[in-house]
């Protein structure tokens, strides 16, 4: 079992920053390949960043690549995104996942249902 709880959201102008924090519980979160995902009032949730189990591997969306690092923390059972440059398309419910199984699959990251474990979200809102 994993517990993930998001951190680290609010109000923010365009082009200032935000860090996310997700913390989890749990023996397995270094066994974990973790995600963030975020849901935009009236639409489907869509991925933004993968990191693997170790943190060696990551993986970003276009509309986040070069300006959202995503990095973890396995001796603080944390992963974070760091949100730069933000901009009133990155408004919405942020959520970190984890997925624990042995191979997820370089598809399966990029998928809702690639996960086993989420957290309630945090709110990000950039006005512009």
């Amino acid at each position: 079992q994993v517990q993930l709880v998001e951190s680290g959201g609010g109000l923010v102008q365009a082009g200032e920053s935000l860090r996310l924090s997700c913390a989890a519980s749990g023996r397995t979160f270094s066994t974990a390949a973790m995600g963030w995902f975020r849901q935009a009032p009236g639409k489907e949730r869509e991925f933004v960043s993968w990191i693997s189990r170790s943190g060696a591997g990551t993986d970003y969306a276009d509309s986040v690549k070069g300006r959202c690092p995503i990095s973890r923390d396995n001796a603080k059972n944390t992963v974070y995104l760091q949100m730069n440059s933000l901009n009133a398309e990155d408004t919405g419910v942020y959520y970190c996942a984890a997925s624990t199984a042995i191979r997820m699959g370089s598809g399966n990251r990029y998928r809702v249902s690639g996960y086993d474990y989420w957290g309630q979200g945090t709110q990000v809102t950039v006005s512009s």
